[in-house]
């Protein structure tokens, strides 16, 4: 399981996971760091649950998130841009990227609402 909060007011997300739901925030300021990846610890929600300890990091107006299941190959994380159209990304993450062997699903989602 992997979860993002995000803070409009000051433009921070804070974000963990535990397991294998793979996120990653694109930038849409071509001046700072194109990627982050979300760092994900091991474990069984419910179970074995590690010492979690969350990322705070800034975002903007925007930005791209992605989240995927392990039915997603990870390469799909090189053909990102936080220009493209977040149901397309979704829908062109599946088509091209799902391993074929196990469930697959992409949320895309474009941060609004900050404002610099």
């Amino acid at each position: 399981m992997s979860l993002a909060s995000i803070d409009v007011k000051h433009g921070l997300m804070t974000w963990l996971g535990i397991g294998n739901v793979q996120g990653v925030l694109v930038r849409a300021d071509k001046k700072a760091n194109s990627q982050e990846t979300l760092l994900l610890r091991g474990g069984v929600v419910g179970d074995h649950l590690p010492q979690l300890q969350a990322a705070v990091l800034p975002v903007a107006h925007g930005d791209l998130l992605v989240f995927t299941t392990d039915g997603v190959r990870a390469d799909f994380v090189r053909t990102l841009s936080a220009m493209e159209n977040p149901q397309r990304a979704a829908e062109r993450i599946l088509k091209s990227f799902c391993s074929q062997s196990d469930d697959a699903l992409v949320l895309a989602l474009r941060v609004t609402g900050i404002h610099a």
